[in-house]
């Protein structure tokens, strides 16, 4: 090997070696901001949605597919509604849920287990009834306010729905008792086939328009939806209630449907969460929420949607950046997983370059003493031998045994390799060994 690419790989491998123990640390460091910081989300989260054929269960669907790019695999757990995914996330059983307003019991405990992603679209209560019915126990086709329904068959859907709850409430400040009505709790489904075939009166739903039932219920004959002319009330009396209307032809415009404008009460649905999930999660839910619920619909205009009004928990920080202000700078340029990663570790590196920087000016210096070191060492033997030479005769050393010493360390030093840049140290070792040499050959 020529020596002067000896020579560089040689200076190459001391100052690796100097550079080492600060390298490893700082590689320790940033391992450890990694574990406890946690950057990289789940690559699975369960996102608790509701029956069948619901606007929850296709909303869920959506989400599911939104994330699949981002490789998070979201798994659909099908429920009763709001109630049933409330209990879900108290009990850790899913990350994620759909949530309507004032449907669940949300209490001071939830305010700490679980953030809120923003509301993301009004679902109306609907209350469909069937005309022959309301002939036949009202003698008019039309029902007016809930006190009309006293000794109608209804369903109001299952505990797990939360509609129950909502309805019962209404039901109590129109002072109706629930006695004076004939309620059932049959799953939507069920309840649809059971209405249409004249088993039923009338059925409650709250749901989002998206909703397949409601859209046929919509479109059926003798089936007519309940004007709520006290929607503005209802608001008043309960702050998560809000009024809505249905304009006139938007159901279909070329039939008319709604022959006139609809007025009903509706609550915000929420996404709610796990304090628990992973925030990098939160965030890709509440940037897939603008997406999915900015568009206008029947009872919004674009770009309402998602709000972070309408909270009845803590909203998450993470979805408040990403509904004010979009995606983060960097996800707009990089793949999320980095962008992620730099996101939520730019602070801890930031603190180790810190720490770093002031440790690296040790380097240089260790390096110089590394290097240097090679030839300081023998300086101590060389030492060693001239004052041994001034009490040779007194300990019984010869002289020739000295200089044997000298020749044997002399070899050794031969064999020395150092920097180019630090030859001069070690011609100067040699030059003092040949001065202690002449020494000793004059006095012996």
């Amino acid at each position: 090997m020529p020596r002067n690419i000896r020579y560089t790989l040689l200076s190459l491998r001391d100052l690796l070696v100097s550079i080492g123990p600060f390298a490893l640390l700082t590689i320790a460091l940033l391992g450890l901001a990694y574990w406890w910081m946690d950057p990289n989300p789940p690559k699975r989260v369960v996102l608790a949605t509701g029956p069948a054929q619901s606007a929850y269960d296709e909303f869920g669907k959506r989400y599911a597919d939104a994330l699949r790019r981002y490789g998070i695999t979201v798994e659909l757990l099908p429920t009763e509604g709001s109630s049933d995914n409330l209990e879900l996330l108290r009990t850790g059983k899913a990350d994620l849920g759909f949530v309507q307003g004032g449907s669940a019991d949300i209490g001071y405990d939830d305010e700490e287990s679980i953030v809120s992603l923003g509301s993301l679209f009004v679902e109306p209560l609907w209350l469909f009834y069937r005309e022959d019915a309301a002939q036949r126990l009202n003698q008019t086709p039309t029902v007016a306010t809930l006190p009309d329904l006293r000794n109608w068959r209804v369903n109001v859907g299952t505990a797990g729905s939360g509609v129950p709850r909502l309805f019962g409430t209404l039901l109590d400040v129109n002072r109706v008792d629930r006695q004076q009505l004939q309620l059932s709790e049959l799953a939507q489904t069920p309840a649809t086939v059971a209405f249409l075939e004249g088993q039923l009166d009338a059925v409650v739903f709250a749901s989002a328009p998206e909703s397949l039932m409601v859209q046929m219920l919509l479109q059926s004959p003798g089936i007519r939806l309940m004007d709520f002319a006290q929607s503005e009330a209802y608001s008043r009396r309960f702050g998560y209630l809000t009024p809505v209307v249905m304009p006139q032809g938007v159901v279909e415009l070329s039939k008319n449907i709604p022959e006139r404008d609809m007025r009903l009460v509706a609550s915000t649905t929420s996404l709610l969460a796990s304090a628990k999930t992973h925030p990098a999660i939160l965030q890709l839910f509440a940037q897939t929420a603008t997406s999915l619920h900015g568009g206008a619909s029947w009872f919004n205009r674009a770009r309402e949607y998602p709000s972070l009004e309408h909270s009845e928990v803590p909203l998450s920080p993470e979805a408040v950046r990403a509904i004010k202000n979009g995606p983060p700078f960097l996800q707009r340029y990089l793949p999320f997983w980095l962008a992620n990663l730099i996101e939520r570790m730019w602070l801890a590196m930031g603190l180790i370059i810190a720490l770093a920087l002031p440790l690296s000016r040790i380097i240089p210096p260790l390096y110089t003493f590394r290097i240097r070191s090679r030839v300081f060492r023998w300086y101590a033997e060389l030492r060693d031998i001239e004052q041994r030479h001034e009490t040779a005769a007194a300990d019984g050393v010869s002289e020739q045994q000295l200089l044997d010493e000298l020749a044997d360390m002399e070899s050794k030093v031969e064999k020395v390799v150092m920097p180019l840049a630090f030859t001069d140290e070690l011609y100067a070792l040699r030059n003092n060994i040949a001065l202690v040499r002449k020494k000793l050959q004059r006095r012996g």
